[in-house]
């Protein structure tokens, strides 16, 4: 080739990096037939010849193109790609690894080549967790006024969070998956239960399992209820400044999902820290403290929502169930509160549309 085409911008210098005085002396785009029609269809791989000390290098520049197969995320993009490069040597006849790296926004390619875990560096949030006020109303059974208020704040929080649209259908299809799916979803955590756990034997599990399954079936091609998400909004990710200022953590799952995601992270949250009451004046003490901010978060989410989480709640009910029920996050739990938790689960996922009533009926 006589004229070379553009190269990706900083190819050529971190060409030069690990080859000295490096020569790019060919580049083309692969068809599908020179890249194999799968690699092709994950990336837009560039064939290169680079010579070097009189040796030419044949050499495959890889990228991954976003789609909807698991790559729609720049994190998913990303992960594949080191995968790759931890991977590929432990197959016989592989085809080696030279480099691998990120391009930058400007300038040069940057190699994550010789790297270990990744970190990520973050603003701190002063305050107390959420979880401590839970802790407390959860003891006193009684609530304040500015509980109360904190609560609202809360669901002013989630449906200003929720007014957003999603990005694209494929998001949405791609969250409904992921809720099963995944490693954290409902099969990982199923996956990760012991089999002889009080009020959770494995026959019981895999009943919530396949009625979750059959859940995904009627939600996968809602594409209309796609909305921006936090995606773990659980008492220990929310954060209250003595001002009563809010700060969230931890942000997961690509920002993008079902309303009735958040709700259900929150709200099974009230029903969990008020499962460990002593009996005595147990149902009391829930009805005047936790219980109240259960139904306050139900009540003002429904009346301002534009999305009907309530048809749609129940298999996030059901993950966040799973989690709180599990031995292995909550090694704590006794089998009655277990049994109270996956008892509502079961009733929501049998029913067309969750009830908050149903949480009062398991907690007195």
């Amino acid at each position: 080739m006589s004229t070379l085409p553009a190269l990706p911008p900083g190819l050529r210098q971190r060409l030069h990096a690990l080859f000295p005085d490096a020569e790019v002396v060919a580049a083309r785009a692969l068809s599908d037939d020179d890249g194999g029609g799968k690699e092709l269809g994950y990336g837009r791989p560039i064939y290169l010849a680079v010579r070097t000390g009189g040796v030419v290098h044949e050499l495959v520049f890889h990228t991954c193109r976003a789609d909807d197969f698991g790559h729609d995320r720049r994190a998913d993009r990303l992960g594949n790609l080191v995968l790759a490069a931890d991977t590929f040597a432990t197959v016989p006849g592989h085809v080696d690894v030279i480099d691998v790296g990120v391009i930058a926004d400007r300038g040069p390619l940057i190699s994550l080549a010789g790297t270990g875990e990744a970190y990520l560096i973050t603003r701190w949030a002063a305050g107390a967790v959420y979880a401590d006020d839970l802790r407390r109303i959860a003891r006193a059974g009684a609530v304040t006024t500015r509980d109360l208020a904190r609560t609202d704040r809360l669901v002013a929080t989630l449906l200003a969070l929720h007014a957003q649209p999603g990005s694209h259908p494929g998001a949405y299809t791609r969250a409904v998956r992921d809720l099963l799916g995944h490693g954290e979803g409902v099969f990982g955590l199923v996956d990760s239960y012991p089999a002889d756990v009080p009020a959770a034997p494995l026959t019981r599990l895999r009943r919530i399992e396949e009625a979750c399954l059959d859940w995904r079936w009627r939600l996968r091609d809602q594409h209309h209820r796609l909305r921006r998400t936090h995606g773990d909004f659980h008492p220990f990710n929310l954060v209250f400044a003595d001002d009563d200022s809010l700060a969230v953590l931890d942000a997961s799952r690509g920002c993008e999902g079902d309303p009735a995601d958040d709700v259900a992270c929150l709200a099974i949250n009230y029903l969990f820290f008020g499962g460990g009451l002593d009996p005595a004046g147990a149902s009391r003490r829930w009805a005047d403290g936790l219980g109240q901010l259960w139904r306050r978060l139900w009540s003002g989410y429904l009346a301002a929502a534009e999305v009907d989480v309530l048809a749609a709640v129940a298999p996030f009910l059901a993950w966040r169930g799973l989690v709180l029920s599990s031995p292995r996050w909550y090694p704590h739990v006794t089998a009655t509160e277990r049994d109270r938790i996956l008892t509502l689960v079961e009733r929501a996922l049998a029913s067309p549309r969750f009830d908050p009533a149903w949480g009062e009926e398991v907690m007195t």
